[in-house]
C-alpha cells in the first residue's frame, strides 16, 4: 500500500459550513457586532466547560494567548521567564514580545524537563515558567507544580499540542495558573489558525480580554452570566491598559465549534494511532519511542521517536530515504533552521545556552504525522516505511554512511 498524505485534516463538519454561509450572507464577522453571544463568545463558554475552567478568551493564535497569559501577570520588565530548550520558537518569540527574557532549561531524550536542571535554574530569579507539553508529551507537573508552589512562580501551560491530555485525570492547560491553546491546522482542532487561552483567575483573563482588543466596554460581551468578581476586575482595568488587537473573529469561531464534540473520539483514535505504531517501531533495534509517564494520558497527532546508534550521516540518510518511500520525517536538530532547536533562536539576547542534553536529544529525535483519521493498513504502510529505511541505511554494507 502507498503510504497516505499526512498533512489533510479531517472534513470541516457540516455545521460549520451552515454556519459560515450564514455569516457570509449577512457579512457579520466581528465578534463585538452582536450585543451577546457572538459565535466567539459561545466557543470561549464552551471551551471553558469543555477543560472544567471558569474563563477563556479566544484570540488569533496560541502565540497570543501565551504572549497575553504574560502580560496579565504583570511581569516587570527584563523579567526572566523559565521555559524547555525543546519547544518552537513561538514559545521564547512570545517571552521576547512580553519584554521579558527567556532562560532554557535541558531537556532529555524521552522530550521531557529535566527536572534536576528546572530546580536549579528556578532559583536564577526566574519570575514565570512556561511549560511547552512539547508534541504533547507532558513533563512530571508534580515535581514542577509542586516547585514552582514552593517558589510562588506562577506556571503557564503552553498546550498548543495537548488538547485532551490528561495528568493524572486532570486536563493539561488547567494545571498551572493558565494554559493556552492552538487551533492551527495540524493540531486537534482545525481552524486554520487561531489560540485560546483558559484560567479560573478573574484578574487575569480581565486584563487579557482587555489587552486583547476589547476596547471601550466590549469586555462585557464577555459575560455569559453574572460574576461579580470579574465584573470588578474588569471596572478595575479598564482604560489602565494597552491594547494589542489579538481578537479571533467570528468566521474561524463557527469552524471550531462543531469540532469540539468531535475531540473525544479524535483523542481516542490519535492514541490508538500513535501506540499501534510505537510498538512497530520500538521492535526496530534502530528506533524508540519513549514511554509515557504513569500519570499522563496522551492525546497525539504525532509520533517521535529517537534513532539508536546512527551517526549523523547516517541519521540524514535514514530520513532521505524514508522520503524516498513517501514518510516525511523531520530531525529536529538536522532539518535546515529547524524552528524547534534552540540553537536557531537567534533572536534571544546572550549567547547561544550550552545545552548538551537537550541538543544530543534534538540530533537523533524524529517526527512524523499521525493525524487521528489515518486507517490501520495507512498505519502500517507509514511504520513499515520507517523501518524498511533504518534497515536499509545501517544493514551492511550500507553502514558506510557513517565511516
Amino acid at each position: 500500500m502507498m503510504t497516505p498524505n499526512t498533512y489533510d485534516a479531517e472534513p470541516i463538519p457540516e455545521a460549520a459550513r451552515i454556519e459560515v454561509d450564514r455569516m457570509l450572507q449577512s457579512g457579520d464577522l466581528f465578534r463585538y457586532t452582536a450585543p451577546q453571544d457572538a459565535p466567539v463568545t459561545l466557543l470561549e463558554r464552551e471551551f471553558a466547560d469543555l477543560l472544567g475552567s471558569k474563563y477563556a478568551l479566544a484570540v488569533s493564535s496560541c502565540s497570543a494567548s501565551l504572549f497575553l497569559a504574560l502580560k496579565a501577570l504583570g511581569l516587570p520588565r527584563d523579567a526572566r521567564v523559565l521555559i524547555p530548550a525543546f519547544t518552537f520558537a513561538a514559545v521564547p518569540s512570545s517571552v521576547i514580545h512580553a519584554d521579558c527574557l527567556p532562560v532554557l532549561c535541558e531537556v532529555g531524550n524521552n522530550y521531557r524537563i529535566d527536572i534536576k536542571d528546572f530546580e536549579a535554574k528556578l532559583k536564577q530569579d526566574i519570575s514565570a515558567v512556561i511549560i511547552s507539553h512539547m508534541r504533547g508529551h507532558t513533563s512530571d507537573m508534580d515535581a514542577i507544580m509542586a516547585l514552582c508552589t514552593d517558589h510562588n512562580i506562577p506556571v503557564i501551560e503552553d498546550a498548543a499540542h495537548s488538547l485532551g491530555t490528561t495528568w493524572n485525570g486532570k486536563n493539561i492547560g488547567t494545571i498551572g495558573k493558565v494554559g493556552c491553546f492552538s487551533f492551527q491546522s495540524y493540531k486537534m482542532v482545525n481552524a486554520g489558525e487561531g489560540g485560546i487561552m483558559i484560567t479560573d483567575d478573574p484578574d487575569i483573563i480581565a486584563r487579557a480580554v482587555i489587552m486583547s482588543g476589547a476596547y471601550e466596554h466590549n469586555w462585557a460581551k464577555h459575560f455569559t452570566g453574572p460574576d461579580v468578581a470579574l465584573e470588578a476586575a474588569f471596572a478595575r482595568w479598564q482604560n489602565q491598559l494597552p491594547l494589542y488587537n489579538l481578537r479571533l473573529n467570528n468566521l474561524s469561531a463557527a469552524i471550531i465549534r462543531p469540532q469540539l464534540p468531535e475531540l473525544a473520539r479524535r483523542v481516542r483514535d490519535g492514541r490508538a494511532n500513535h501506540d499501534h505504531v510505537a510498538a512497530r517501531l520500538n521492535r526496530s533495534p534502530w528506533m524508540q519511542v519513549p514511554e509515557n509517564l504513569p500519570p499522563e494520558q496522551r492525546a497525539p497527532d504525532s509520533i517521535q521517536f529517537n534513532l539508536v546508534d546512527m551517526s549523523e550521516d547516517e541519521t540524514r540518510a535514514f530520513a532521505a530515504q524514508a522520503a524516498d518511500l513517501g514518510v516525511k520525517v523531520q530531525v529536529f536538530g538536522l532539518s535546515t533552521d529547524n524552528a524547534r532547536a534552540f540553537w536557531n533562536w537567534r533572536f534571544i539576547p546572550g549567547e547561544v545556552p550550552e545545552l548538551p542534553r537537550t541538543k544530543a536529544m534534538l540530533m537523533r529525535a524524529c517526527d512524523t504525522r499521525l493525524p487521528a483519521r489515518l486507517t490501520r493498513p495507512e498505519l502500517d504502510a507509514i511504520a513499515e516505511a520507517l523501518i524498511q529505511a533504518a534497515e536499509t541505511v545501517m544493514r551492511e554494507p550500507a553502514r558506510a554512511y557513517g565511516t
